[in-house]
């Protein structure tokens, strides 16, 4: 039986731009992106430490630094914003127990630590 499992997190990064004007997404720092293993298209959970928001939403690449709320998304935050960016995979169970989630945290300034 597959299920679904946390596949990689980028946690408490900070929200640079909010673009209303703008088809729907969340731009992402090529370097997050890669030390992920997130791919460009790809299906995002949104966490909003700020405000408690949730929603999905899909990968763009961003610029260095750049964590941006794009279209409608734009409405669940703001530029300093704090925010979880979560992926998830489908995978058999048994295998579930010996996998390890990317998890990847940031600086204020959307580093890697």
């Amino acid at each position: 039986m597959l299920i679904q499992i946390l596949k990689s997190k980028i946690h408490m990064a900070t929200v640079t731009d909010a673009l209303l004007n703008y088809e729907g997404s969340i731009a992402i720092d090529p370097a997050l992106l890669n030390a992920a293993g997130l791919v460009v298209g790809e299906k995002v959970h949104v966490l909003n430490f700020e405000n408690s928001n949730r929603f999905e939403t899909y990968t763009i690449r961003g610029e260095k630094g750049e964590i941006s709320l794009r279209g409608p998304a734009a409405r669940l935050g703001k530029k300093g914003d704090k925010v979880i960016i979560l992926s998830y995979g489908l995978i058999e169970q048994p295998e579930a127990k010996n996998f390890k989630a990317k998890i990847i945290r940031v600086n204020d300034k959307n580093e890697i630590k």
